[in-house]
């Protein structure tokens, strides 16, 4: 099997892209290709990332931080389908297990995700006063369906043990392992429809891929053993933030 690694990148994330870079390099599975997409706004990034040697693509700038990730990623998923069996998106703060491919494929899934977390609150630094909110309570990215009707509920991290392969209703894009004959079927997309700018809510490509898995009846799994380090002491932003101003 050959398998594409990557993810839409930008300069937001200099802060970690050394690591985020030797990781992808430091995979143990003999047969992938590296390919990234950046989205920044100019070419510095761009220049810094093959600076680094790791195959990379410019695209072009959108003001919507979300139209700037689907592109990216379509990107990535037309690569797939004309050169690879998988792609694995690895999110540009989440640094997996340097046998994730090994692993993934060994389950014989068509979509599968690894385990990352995230604060169930969180505040930049430059905030201040708040400071000590994005120390709160981390949870990992996925949620379990709880009944016919496709309700989900968060799963707490006491859930992930002993490490197994479970079916999940939703889960974050961070890191996401796709067959192609799943990529054939799936644009990677979002909407609107459902954003409330009142309250900082937005819905991002993850939730309308998981969607759209759902309404094809292709299960997605999570290998709550494949956990990954996420990279997000240093960020400097919310993502809700950047979209409800378009930085």
């Amino acid at each position: 099997m050959k398998v594409l690694v990557g993810s839409p990148v930008n300069e937001m994330y200099d802060y970690c892209i050394e690591e985020y870079v030797q990781a992808l390099k430091s995979l143990t599975y003999p047969n992938y290709d590296i390919l990234l997409v950046d989205n920044s706004k100019g070419d510095t990034f761009f220049n810094k990332l093959k600076s680094l040697n790791i195959p990379v693509i410019k695209d072009k700038w959108f003001e919507e931080p979300r139209d700037r990730q689907v592109s990216g990623r379509n990107i990535l998923r037309k690569k797939a389908i004309e050169n690879y069996d998988y792609f694995l998106n690895l999110d540009q703060d989440v640094i997996p297990p340097k046998d994730i491919i090994e692993r993934f494929l060994s389950h014989k899934r068509r979509a599968l995700t690894g385990i990352y977390f995230n604060y169930k609150q969180f505040t930049p630094k430059e905030v201040g006063s708040r400071e000590g909110i994005r120390h709160g309570q981390l949870f990992p990215t996925i949620w379990a369906i709880t009944n016919k009707k496709g309700n989900l509920r968060q799963v707490e991290e006491q859930e992930l043990s002993p490490g197994r392969i479970v079916q999940v209703g939703l889960c974050g894009s961070g890191c996401l392992f796709i067959h192609k004959s799943i990529l054939q079927k799936i644009i990677f997309r979002y909407s609107k429809e459902n954003d409330d700018p009142s309250t900082n809510k937005f819905i991002f490509d993850d939730s309308y891929f998981c969607e759209d898995l759902t309404k094809l009846k292709i299960p997605i799994y999570a290998d709550t053993s494949m956990i990954c380090k996420h990279l997000i002491k240093k960020k400097k932003w919310i993502w809700t933030d950047l979209t409800n101003k378009n930085i």
